[in-house]
């Protein structure tokens, strides 16, 4: 886990020397510290290779468990967090390095294992008592257990479920920092149940034998943010394109389109939904 973090922090130095000297230079430049789940998924990249082209200005993301994301952004060289955690979000806000939190899209969660279904837990219409069903019997659960925000989510899950998850049946994934696609993979490899989100499921479905055994849990829904870190904070920061950037990220036709479609033709459904307020406000019934 140390070995990882420090990797990320020297990542995050090289860029951030681009991006000081960027700023300067006033070429247009930001840096996105990015939860590892949409940044997997292509959906990152597409939204930042979209915006550059409509503006010019470039974005460049560094990618982490939500948690280890924020953390990278209080050094005070991110301009911009997105996160999944509202949790450590709000510390992250409260603790003066973010802005404010604001909604950009969602997905959600579903609870995975064999197709055999040895627990049982088949169209359950709660987590909690899918949950509560694995731990009774002892089935294998593995576990990122990075603090990323797939893990704190779990976490919630089991709280909702009554249940502090422990004993062999239990396994924290020693690599689970590495993110939600090798966890679902090693998931796979023990035959597991995991809780992951829908994108990566879907992302690698062709290459795993896993089946979707619970879903559409209202508490299995997967909010993601975008928070602009403070300039009050750190003058250096970029907020100027980080606010056209967010502007267009939450724009109706702009972003918000993008990741309406996103997904639809290579996996036949969206990975994400949009969510910000004028999307919603747009769309309200």
């Amino acid at each position: 886990m140390r070995k990882i973090f420090a990797s990320l922090l020297i990542m995050t130095a090289l860029f951030c020397g681009a991006h000081l000297s960027l700023a300067a230079n006033g070429d247009g430049f930001i840096l996105l510290s990015s939860t590892i789940g949409p940044i997997d998924s292509g959906i990152v990249s597409t939204l930042e290779d979209q915006f550059e082209k409509e503006t010019g200005i470039r974005v460049r993301h560094v990618g982490a468990g939500t948690s280890a994301a924020l953390k990278i952004a209080t050094k005070g060289q991110i301009d911009l967090v997105m996160a999944h955690a509202k949790s450590v979000e709000e510390k992250f806000v409260a603790d003066g390095f973010g802005t404010k939190r604001i909604p950009v899209m969602y997905n959600d969660f579903v609870i995975v294992g064999p197709v055999a279904d040895p627990a049982g837990i088949k169209g359950m219409k709660t987590a909690a008592q899918a949950l509560q069903t694995i731990s009774a019997k002892g089935s294998l659960f593995i576990s990122r257990g990075d603090k990323s925000g797939t893990h704190l989510a779990e976490l919630e899950l089991w709280k909702k479920a009554g249940i502090n998850p422990a004993g062999s049946w239990y396994s924290i994934y020693e690599k689970g920092n590495e993110g939600n696609a090798p966890t679902l993979k090693y998931t796979d490899q023990k035959n597991a149940y995991t809780v992951i989100d829908r994108a990566t499921y879907l992302s690698l479905k062709n290459q795993i034998k896993l089946a979707i055994l619970v879903e559409g849990d209202e508490a299995l829904l997967n909010f993601i943010s975008l928070i602009p870190v403070s300039r009050d904070k750190f003058p250096k920061v970029n907020s100027t394109d980080t606010m056209t950037f967010v502007n267009w990220l939450t724009d109706p036709q702009k972003g918000q389109l993008i990741i309406r479609d996103f997904g639809k033709e290579k996996y036949g459904a969206p990975l994400f939904f949009p969510n910000s307020e004028a999307w919603q406000k747009q769309n309200k019934k």
